[in-house]
């Protein structure tokens, strides 16, 4: 059996990379007036609008798994596997987008991991509250409620504001 010793050092820098030297290129920062420009042609989606599409969808699937099943607590289950989602989802957003939201990077990241934590457990302790709260439970329909209204994250990204061109 052979070994065959490479030197990666001189390989990486062969091909015009060496992670210990720092990148050539320049950060230009823009201007105001192409700042300007850029929020114009690509508009932000705002986490109120995704948390009305999933109250829409919540609310859908409720009412197509009361129809189907014909049974209330069935669809009071989907309700709830939505709420599941949409309840921490309202608090999330309220969280970051209050007065306070533009403070400086550091304290924005924070916000941001302590308010997705907050979300997390609130949607774990609801569905850990669920057989107590809903009588004759469907977990199928509760499981339905929660992940298509997860799912509007992606729908919502797709029927966001299209760029001004």
């Amino acid at each position: 059996m052979t070994l065959v010793w490479i030197d990666v050092s001189k390989a990486t820098h062969a091909r015009g990379y060496d992670a210990d030297e720092p990148d050539e290129q320049e950060f230009k920062p823009l201007t105001a007036a192409q700042a300007l420009a850029l929020r114009t042609r690509n508009p932000a989606l705002s986490p109120w609008q995704v948390v009305g599409m999933q109250l829409g969808a919540g609310f859908l699937v409720a009412v197509l798994a009361l129809g189907v099943s014909g049974r209330a607590a069935v669809g009071w289950s989907a309700l709830y596997g939505a709420l599941v989602v949409l309840i921490p989802a309202a608090l999330f957003a309220r969280g970051l987008m209050s007065q306070f939201s533009s403070l400086n990077a550091v304290a924005a990241s924070l916000r941001f991991f302590v308010w997705e934590a907050v979300k997390l457990g609130l949607s774990v302790a609801m569905i850990a509250a669920a057989p107590r709260l809903i009588e004759d439970l469907s977990w199928l329909a509760l499981m339905a409620g929660l992940i298509v209204t997860l799912k509007v994250y992606w729908l919502a990204l797709l029927l966001r504001p299209r760029r001004k061109d």
